[in-house]
């Protein structure tokens, strides 16, 4: 269910755009064993409740696509950093609807 963020982006979308090797940005807010019982290669990992403190961390002029496990914490994550003004897609259906390359550990 779409929340008051502007964009989604299905997985198989970003699948699609990272495997005609565009670089795109994106921020995984799971928690640390989530993230390293796979993630996408290439993704940031800040966990959704550090995203206050460490949300400069991201660019505020690059789209940034936000992954979840299944995607209400990213929604949550683009409601929130939108009211900051950083340009946001949610990926709905998260890691449980990725099926593209994974990386493991930290």
């Amino acid at each position: 269910m779409a929340g008051k963020y502007s964009k989604d982006m299905l997985p198989s979308e970003v699948k699609e755009r990272l495997a005609k090797g565009e670089t795109l940005s994106i921020l995984d807010v799971r928690e640390l064993d989530e993230w390293e019982s796979g993630h996408i290669p290439g993704a940031k990992h800040i966990p959704l409740g550090s995203l206050s403190e460490r949300h400069k961390e991201l660019d505020p002029k690059q789209e940034t696509i936000v992954v979840c496990r299944s995607g209400n914490r990213s929604g949550l994550a683009c409601e929130h950093l939108e009211a900051l003004g950083y340009k946001m897609v949610n990926m709905p259906g998260g890691m449980n609807q990725w099926d593209g390359e994974m990386k493991y550990g930290k």
